[in-house]
Formats: structure tokens, C-alpha cells, sequence
């Protein structure tokens, strides 16, 4: 059965994307804890990042390592990452910019201009 980032992944379900390259995908999360909480994820489902292969956990996190980097410069706040593995049982994951309003656990209520002005700052 497909995960939802698998039906993400081949189009059946719009995102906000900001990465892409032949392994991997990032986009916003759709329930952010931080204006550009962003989601990394390998195109292969695999339920646990140390299932992935050797070549894909190294690709993805060479992916992880751009986007953090990349929102860094355009938030100029520090970035938090975090793997989590029991929301989706698909590996991913989680780049959020660290600013002053930031609160562990909440979840911002952001209309879709908001998501796609982000969208625009971030993508690559």
C-alpha cells in the first residue's frame, strides 16, 4: 500500500515543493511547527530511514544538508531537524527554522498565499 509521500512522490497528491532531484523530494509540511517546515524525503518508500540502502540514506541526507542551508539563508534563523518515524511510515525527514516566535509541538494556521509565498522563498 502506498504512504501518503508515495502518492506525494508520483503527482496523486499536490504539495508545496521546494527540492527535487532523482532520489529525493522536499516540500512544506502541510501542519508546520515553523513558517518553512519542510519535509525531506527519499522517492523509494521504505518505513524507516535505516532501511534505506546505503547510496539512498547518504543521498538523502545530502538532500537534507542543501534544503537546511538553503532555509538558513533565507530565514536566517538556525534550523532544527528532527526524525521522527510514526506519523508516516515513510522515511522523512523534518527541517524546521528556529526563530523567536517558534514553540515546541504547536502548529501554525497558514492560509495557501502563505504556503506558496514560502514555497517561492525556498525552492531551489
Amino acid at each position: 500500500m502506498s504512504s501518503v509521500f508515495s502518492k506525494i512522490v508520483k503527482g496523486e497528491i499536490p504539495c508545496y515543493k521546494i527540492y527535487e532531484d532523482e532520489k529525493n523530494l522536499a516540500f512544506l509540511d502541510i501542519n508546520p511547527e515553523s513558517k518553512g517546515h519542510t519535509l525531506v524525503i527519499p522517492k523509494v518508500e521504505v518505513d524507516k530511514i535505516y532501511e534505506l540502502e546505503d547510496e539512498d540514506y547518504a543521498s538523502l541526507f545530502s538532500a537534507v544538508k542543501k534544503v537546511a542551508r538553503r532555509m538558513e539563508e533565507v530565514f536566517g534563523a538556525r534550523t532544527l531537524m528532527k526524525v521522527v518515524g510514526t506519523d508516516v511510515p515513510h522515511a522523512h525527514v523534518h527541517l524546521m527554522p528556529l526563530d523567536e516566535t517558534w514553540e515546541y509541538g504547536r502548529t501554525l494556521d497558514l492560509s495557501e498565499e502563505d504556503f506558496k509565498e514560502i514555497q517561492e522563498k525556498l525552492k531551489f
